[in-house]
């Protein structure tokens, strides 16, 4: 079949699947207008939860919410929905997650900063060359953010993503140096019951 082309006579490129990314859990009400403090999963605070922006659910059946209203209250987020105007409705979307679909494509302005799907998946080693794991999630905390890295017995440890523990991130080699404290790696979950594991994705 002959390749698709636009008017100028140039191959066309296939659209970008889009990406659907959880940037929130909801977490308790907080006053009595129906605002609730959110759980971050994401770098961008201001752009995912910008008032008017719509977002699905999880559970499915709670959604999708549209943001009416955004502060920040120290170190944590607060929200408002369209909807939502008092504690007892806010108290029934306690522990939804929030998502919303993302071009992969796009990066953020700052070289220095990354979403989290660019992250997860990608190889951890020491700045010795010592493997430790694989990027299983990003945790995003008041204080700072962690990288949760499973190890290849299994366990996991939480890293945090600060310059003095992470002093490279190579998206394109799919690799992150680390230099933790001595005895961080050894703080680790016990290692889940035999068969979830993929040896492979440590290679």
């Amino acid at each position: 079949m002959p390749e698709k082309q636009n008017e100028a006579g140039r191959p066309q490129q296939a659209p970008q699947e889009l990406l659907r990314l959880v940037v929130g859990r909801i977490g308790k009400a907080q006053g009595l207008k129906g605002e609730v403090t959110i759980e971050l999963r994401t770098d961008d605070p201001e752009l995912r939860f910008a008032p008017g922006t719509v977002l699905d659910t999880e559970p499915k059946a709670r959604g999708p919410l549209t943001v009416d209203r955004f502060r920040m209250q120290g170190p944590r987020l607060i929200l408002g929905f369209a909807g939502f105007d008092d504690r007892t409705k806010a108290e029934t979307l306690r522990n939804t997650l929030l998502s919303t679909e993302i071009d992969p494509a796009v990066l953020p302005e700052d070289p220095d900063e990354f979403y989290d799907h660019q992250l997860v998946g990608l190889r951890v080693v020491t700045t010795d060359g010592q493997p430790v794991g694989i990027v299983r999630e990003m945790i995003h905390l008041p204080a700072q953010d962690l990288f949760a890295v499973r190890r290849k017995d299994g366990r996991e440890v939480l890293i945090p993503f600060i310059a003095e523990f992470v002093p490279e991130v190579d998206i394109a080699a799919r690799l992150v140096r680390v230099d933790p404290p001595p005895g961080l790696l050894e703080l680790a979950d016990p290692p889940p019951p035999s068969g979830e594991l993929d040896p492979d994705a440590y290679a």
